[in-house]
């Protein structure tokens, strides 16, 4: 599911900008397409030498390539081609700096294909530190502001809004590219790299992430995977950095274009934690998973989010009863899309999940399940009724039926003689066909009790209309004498 999800990215929606782009610029994943008439030989690792640094330049500059160049002379080009990508360009309007613009778009694909080739391990430390200060001169960068807080009007649905690409994605998506063959290249030493990729880098990346163009999300998803996976060092704060972000959308704005992304990364972490598990991973479960049920665009990262769920579940089994009440206590009451999502979730998590664990939750669980039965919403109470085609909650329901049919019962009953919907009737009536086969003397003793107690309310009932009608009658009395002793009725 994890692979599907990393290939399918989450909801994103296709635009007609991204369509046109020129297709020099589609690099998609690790599929670069460069020219590799830039490509020079390495250079072993005695002839590296320290590169002089170049005076600096003032406007953008057409320079040799790679091969042209005697091989001492390649680390002072490459330093000087790093300058010549630090100038910015105004992508808003086509015609201005077009000779430029495209000078620096073939310096940067020079560079992401002299990287690819193994220039890692023979450019000089001060080489790749003005490298990543290129980077990071040319990604970090204040966002544009969302919409809403443009016109003042209230937000819309996240998912009906149009993603604002970003004009100058042409220079970024390189410079993104150069970034990630620096990370993934086996020749890059992490104990030099860790310098200049560091806790700042990392935060500045992260800030990103609530970038509405899904083509920037995507990269900064596979450089943060990948700079996770390499630095071990950066590990737990990259973890704490992500909680923070999530605390921040849970309990203040609800608005963050990359929690998506995010919790991708997080399902691939988990995937890979030891056994037993830390108290630290149990309480990321607790104190971020769970909650981001709570916000209202859920819908556009809970295929991940219940991954992530899942793979606790599958990972600890005694953590399924944990994450059902969790659910239950961020269950939606007038939400029917949401209500589908956690019942589809929480089909998921009983899959998973062992009797003895079941056993603790089931209670409150099947109140929770005879409520949705009963839903005038004909999708919840289908969505809820579907759970019995599955063979695994089927036989834990039957191993603990004599606790689960009485608390479901009514709810059955309910549905056959008033639900309006007749593809809900019909599945209703199979599962209380399943329950009779399955113990004909508890399904008799249900119906029985649910009799009895129709019986008794509609006594009360009655009690209770006449009541009323003896006050009225007692009202009526005493307005047509005009006065009097106040009557009390009593039962």
């Amino acid at each position: 599911m994890f692979k599907k999800i990393m290939k399918g990215g989450g909801h994103k929606k296709p635009s007609k900008s991204e369509s046109n782009e020129p297709s020099s610029y589609n690099l998609g994943g690790s599929n670069v397409v460069v020219s590799h008439a830039s490509r020079g030989a390495l250079v072993p690792p005695s002839q590296v030498t320290t590169a002089t640094p170049p005076p600096p330049i003032t406007s953008v500059t057409p320079l040799p390539l790679f091969r042209d160049v005697p091989v001492s002379e390649r680390q002072s080009l490459f330093l000087r081609k790093l300058q010549n990508c630090c100038f910015h360009f105004d992508f808003t309007d086509t015609t201005k700096n077009v000779r430029e613009k495209e000078i620096k778009r073939q310096t940067l694909l020079e560079l992401v294909d002299f990287i690819q080739s193994g220039a890692s391990k023979i450019i000089s430390e001060s080489c790749q530190e003005e490298m990543i200060k290129m980077v990071s001169l040319n990604l970090f960068r204040c966002l544009p502001p969302a919409s809403h807080e443009n016109t003042g009007q209230e937000p819309a649905d996240p998912e009906e809004e149009e993603p604002y690409l970003e004009p100058s994605w042409p220079h970024l998506q390189l410079v993104y590219e150069l970034l990630l063959r620096y990370v993934v290249s086996t020749d890059t030493d992490t104990k030099v790299a860790k310098r200049y990729i560091d806790h700042s880098f990392v935060l500045k990346l992260l800030d990103l992430f609530d970038s509405e163009d899904p083509r920037e999300r995507e990269y900064l998803k596979t450089i943060l995977h990948r700079i996770y996976g390499k630095f071990m060092v950066h590990r737990p704060f990259i973890r704490k950095a992500i909680n923070n972000i999530f605390y921040r959308f849970i309990y203040e704005t609800e608005r963050h274009g990359g929690i998506g992304e995010l919790l991708e990364i997080l399902g691939s972490i988990i995937n890979g934690f030891a056994l037993p598990m830390k108290e630290e991973h149990k309480l990321f479960l607790i104190r971020v998973l769970i909650p981001l049920h709570k916000p209202k665009p859920i819908a556009i990262y809970h295929q991940q989010l219940s991954y992530c769920i899942v793979q606790f579940v599958e990972k600890d089994y005694k953590l399924a009863d944990t994450v059902i009440r969790g659910l239950l206590k961020y269950w939606p009451v007038t939400n029917c899309t949401k209500e589908n999502l956690f019942l589809q979730e929480l089909e998921e998590v009983l899959e998973a999940t062992q009797p003895v664990e079941f056993q603790r939750c089931m209670v409150p669980l099947f109140q929770q399940i005879a409520r949705c039965l009963n839903s005038s919403h004909f999708q919840v109470a289908e969505r809820a009724l579907f759970l019995w085609n599955n063979e695994h909650i089927v036989g834990l329901i039957a191993q603990n039926r004599s606790v689960i049919l009485p608390i479901i019962y009514p709810a059955l009953e309910k549905n056959i003689q008033s639900h309006w919907n007749q593809a809900v009737h019909g599945l209703t009536a199979n599962i209380k066909k399943m329950f009779m086969e399955m113990d004909p003397d508890l399904f008799e003793e249900c119906q029985r009790q649910y009799e009895e107690k129709q019986a008794k309310s509609k006594e009360v009932e009655e009690q209770r209309q006449f009541t009323w009608k003896r006050l009225a009658e007692a009202a009526a009395e005493r307005d047509g004498v005009g006065g009097g002793e106040d009557y009390m009725i009593t039962s």
